[in-house]
């Protein structure tokens, strides 16, 4: 697998896309995802993180998207994310991408007022249609597992649930480690997403709360986890995802510490020659 970096991992340095995409590189990630809204960056912005990516040989591999209206009451928000979900489909295919990473939400008024299963049919129809704008485009869409008790996806029983409802060959699953371990889900469950996870976050924490640490600053047993990803084979990378530097001015060595700490796991797990 690719060992790729999500791209907002640069944010608190103040400098320019193109520098963060040239450090990147440097350090050695073989690839990288983009946070970015396509509603708010510019064409040019676009077209610059494009071109720096290829002159780096730098390849995009997924775009990360939060769509927490897919689900909301009020169908005018629903269409309104459900359009900014297919806009961020097409910026996907002008990056030359192959998945969108999407986080569907939670569900409102502690599953109260709102019947639970409104919001599960808004998000199984909303995906539905995405996955057929993603289909025409070559793309998939990869759904993330969030670790909060309210998160729609929190765990793998209810993201095989999900994927069985879309029953999509567009829609498949994103595996994040840290929110695993923050929602106590056990290695051994990964093996019911064989052949429907695509893509997979990689990152430490305290055992408690979100955190997105280098790997090695926090609790998360990676081995376990990692032989169990090795065993499902998927063909696509292992994205870094990092919340800030205690050190905003060491921000390279920071990102450059999860490099080489993912790197050896990998290796250790025979996911990265």
């Amino acid at each position: 697998m690719k060992l790729g970096l999500i791209n907002s991992a640069w944010a608190q340095a103040g400098r320019e896309t193109a520098w963060g995409l040239q450090k990147t590189k440097e350090i050695g990630f073989d690839s990288v995802d983009i946070f970015a809204d396509p509603l708010e960056i510019s064409i040019t912005e676009r077209q610059r993180i494009r071109r720096e990516c290829e002159r780096l040989d730098l390849p995009i591999v997924s775009v990360c998207c939060v769509a927490t209206g897919l689900i909301d009451f009020n169908p005018s928000v629903q269409r309104f994310h459900l359009d900014r979900c297919q806009k961020y489909l097409d910026m996907v295919y002008e990056f030359g991408g192959r998945n969108l990473l999407l986080v569907l939400g939670e569900y409102i008024w502690n599953r109260e007022v709102i019947p639970p299963a409104a919001q599960w049919q808004a998000a199984v129809e909303s995906c539905l249609r995405l996955g057929d704008y993603a289909a025409d485009l070559g793309l998939q869409i990869a759904l993330e597992l969030e670790p909060f008790p309210l998160s729609l996806l929190n765990n793998v029983h209810a993201m095989v649930r999900f994927l069985d409802d879309t029953a999509h060959p567009a829609v498949q699953a994103n595996i994040d480690i840290s929110h695993l371990c923050l929602a106590q889900v056990a290695p051994e469950e990964l093996r019911r997403l064989k052949g429907r996870a695509i893509h997979v976050h990689i990152s430490d924490c305290d055992g408690r709360v979100h955190g997105d640490l280098p790997p090695g600053r926090g609790v998360v047993d990676f081995g376990p986890y990692l032989q169990e990803l090795a065993a499902l084979e998927i063909d696509g990378a292992i994205s870094i995802e990092l919340e800030y530097s205690p050190e905003p001015d060491q921000i390279e060595a920071w990102v450059t510490e999860a490099y080489r700490s993912t790197d050896q796991l990998m290796q250790a797990a025979g996911l990265r020659s």
